[in-house]
């Protein structure tokens, strides 16, 4: 529970639950954090268990474990009116639309097997 205690790790969190895998750089461009910040709290929740990575082409792809996923999700939930958080999403949805994400470069039918990961 400590990992959902720390801002910056409940961002990058509730990206992940809201739009699905990311790269770090991705998570960076979003939330304006430095590639250390980024890293450091990828690590984190990495080591707590939360989640899982998977390589494709050049990019590392973070996802949220099965395991932890609803109960995240319901965290989440409780938090979700902040407007950082709110922000955050609204950065996500301007960057994707103007296919600036890794998401964007990634081969679609690649893309969709992040979904079973």
């Amino acid at each position: 529970m400590k990992a959902l205690g720390d801002e910056a790790r409940l961002r990058l969190l509730n990206l992940l639950i809201k739009k699905g895998p990311m790269t770090i750089s991705d998570l960076e461009h979003i939330l304006e954090f430095t590639q250390t910040k980024t890293s450091r709290h990828i690590t984190y929740l990495k080591n707590s268990g939360m989640l899982i990575s998977q390589k494709i082409d050049q990019w590392v792809v973070y996802t949220i474990k099965d395991e932890v996923y609803e109960m995240i999700k319901q965290f989440v939930g409780f938090v979700e009116k902040d407007i950082q958080l709110k922000e955050d999403l609204e950065v996500y949805s301007t960057l994707f639309n103007n296919r600036e994400l890794a998401q964007n470069k990634i081969q679609p039918r690649r893309w969709q097997t992040l979904k079973n990961i």
